[in-house]
This record gives structure tokens, C-alpha cells and sequence, in this order.
């Protein structure tokens, strides 16, 4: 739970910066990968990240509108990764100018449960890594280099002077 909105703010934008790369590395073919038979696509996971920003700070009565949370995922890569741009600058804005470190201690009625809004912005966090994750995987699976977010990926230990780990 956040308790200084300085300290979501800092740590938002690190995390935006690996959902950059992440959403960087989709491609208009790529985006087509399935998880498995029958699930999403890798353009529907990543669709979704972006998506529930809205959807669910909006339940704050923040008003995020420059993307539809019930819209269906774009076709094309650079515009799933535009719209993660304009919802994330979107969010830091109302953020900023309608909270303060008091307003994380307001409730609100969050999918049947009641959250404090710090509890609501670091399961915003939690959601985004933990999809990053999946789109990891599934860009592995498509044939797409990684790239690293909390550490170098397994192509990028060479920039840093070492070999990548044998596993």
C-alpha cells in the first residue's frame, strides 16, 4: 500500500519504463500468439494491462478516458504500445492534480471489496508485472528476444561483460 503518492510516482515510472521495453518488443505478427488453444493472444494480454488501467482507476472517480477499457485490442502493435503512453501519462496527470498523500487513505468499492486507494495503486503495480511476465513468455514462444526489465534478459548479459547464467 502506497502512503506518499512522491513514492508511487517514483515507483510507477520505473515500472512504465519496463512496460516500455516489454510493449516495445511486440510486433503486428507477434501480437497473434496464443497462450494456449482457446486463450488469449499475446495482443490480448497486453491489450488487457493497458486496459485495466483505466478500468480500474477509474473506480476511484479519476475519469481516465484516453483509453475505453471495454475496447476490443487494437490490430496493430504500435498502437497498443501508443495507447499504454497516453493511459499511463493520462493516470501521473490525474494523480497529480486531484490527490494527495491523504486522498490514498479514501476508500473505495473495488470489485466487491472495499481498498484504500494506496492498496488500489500498488495492485495497479502488481497487475502490470504480472502480465509483463505472461508477455514475456508468450514473446519467448513467438521467437522475439526479451528484453530485460529487472535485470538484463538473457541476450543482454554480453552488454554488461558477462556471460548469460547456463540455464
Amino acid at each position: 500500500m502506497f502512503r506518499k503518492l512522491d513514492d508511487f510516482l517514483k515507483a510507477y515510472e520505473e515500472h512504465r519504463e519496463g512496460s516500455r521495453k516489454i510493449l516495445g518488443a511486440l510486433t503486428d505478427e507477434n501480437i497473434n500468439q496464443p497462450v494456449a488453444s482457446g486463450h488469449r493472444t499475446l495482443g490480448h494480454v497486453a491489450w488487457h494491462m493497458v486496459a485495466t488501467i483505466p478500468e480500474m482507476m477509474n473506480h476511484t472517480g479519476l475519469g481516465i478516458s484516453s483509453v475505453d477499457p471495454h475496447s476490443p485490442p487494437p490490430t496493430s502493435a504500435p498502437e497498443i504500445a501508443q495507447a499504454y503512453e497516453k493511459v499511463t501519462a493520462e493516470l501521473v496527470e490525474a494523480i497529480k492534480a486531484n490527490w494527495t498523500d491523504e486522498t490514498l487513505l479514501e476508500i473505495d468499492e473495488m470489485y466487491g471489496e472495499k481498498w484504500p486507494r494506496g492498496t488500489t495503486l500498488g495492485a495497479l503495480l502488481s497487475h502490470e508485472v504480472h502480465h509483463r511476465g505472461q508477455i514475456t513468455v508468450l514473446l519467448r514462444q513467438a521467437g522475439q528476444k526479451v528484453p530485460g526489465c529487472f535485470g538484463p534478459a538473457k541476450e543482454e548479459w554480453e552488454q554488461y561483460g558477462m556471460e548469460a547464467p547456463p540455464y
